[in-house]
C-alpha cells in the first residue's frame, strides 16, 4: 500500500495537468464557429490553423480583394461560379495551458522555509495556435456552409483553394494578379 501511495505522489509531483487544451487541426475542419470560440457567430464554418504571423490572412485579403482596409473582415463579395457570396473570417487564438507541479512544489517549499519563490514563472505554461475562421453567406445571407445549402460543396471547394493559395503565397499580389 506504502509503494502505491509513494508511485501515486511521484506520479503527481513529476506531471503536469493540461487545464486548457488547443485543438490540432490537420487542414481543415467544418464545424459550428461558436462551438469553436463562444463569441464567434452560430453559423457553420471552415477552420484552418494559421501558421503565418498575426493580421497575414488580413493583408492576404485586402490585398488579393483590393479592398483598401475597407470592410476586410466582414462581408468581402466574392464570385464562385458566377454568383456573389459574401467572405467574413475571424482569427482565433485557441491556448493551451498546463499547470507543472514540480516548480509549485518547490516554491512551496521555499516558501515556508522563509525563501522567496525562485520559480514563480514555471508554475503554469501556455502555448497559442492560431486559427482562421470563414464564414460565407449568399445574397440572402443564407448561411452557406451549412449542411442543407445547395451549393455547399462548391463553396468547400473554393475555400479549400483560397486556404491552400493563402499558405503557399508570400507575396500576395500574386494572389490579386491571378484573380
Amino acid at each position: 500500500m506504502k509503494s502505491l501511495l509513494l508511485l501515486f505522489l511521484l506520479l503527481i509531483l513529476t506531471s503536469c495537468i493540461p487545464l486548457r487544451i488547443a485543438p490540432n487541426i490537420k487542414g481543415e475542419k467544418l464545424i459550428v464557429a461558436k462551438k469553436f470560440k463562444r463569441t464567434l457567430p452560430r453559423k457553420h464554418s471552415y477552420v484552418f490553423e494559421d501558421p503565418k504571423d498575426a493580421n497575414e490572412f488580413y493583408n492576404y485579403i485586402n490585398t488579393k480583394y483590393d479592398l483598401g482596409h475597407e470592410d476586410v473582415s466582414y462581408n468581402v463579395p466574392i464570385i464562385i461560379n458566377g454568383y456573389e457570396y459574401f467572405l467574413s473570417f475571424h482569427e482565433v487564438e485557441k491556448i493551451t495551458k498546463t499547470l507543472n507541479l514540480i516548480p509549485l512544489v518547490i516554491d512551496a517549499g521555499l516558501d515556508s522555509n522563509g525563501y522567496s519563490p525562485l520559480l514563480e514563472d514555471m508554475h503554469s505554461t501556455r502555448t497559442g495556435n492560431w486559427y482562421i475562421v470563414l464564414t460565407v453567406s449568399d445574397s440572402k445571407m443564407n448561411d452557406c456552409l451549412d449542411p442543407n445549402y445547395g451549393d455547399r460543396e462548391v463553396v468547400i471547394n473554393y475555400l479549400k483553394q483560397e486556404r491552400l493559395e493563402y499558405l503557399t503565397t508570400s507575396n500576395y499580389f500574386d494572389a490579386l494578379f491571378k484573380k
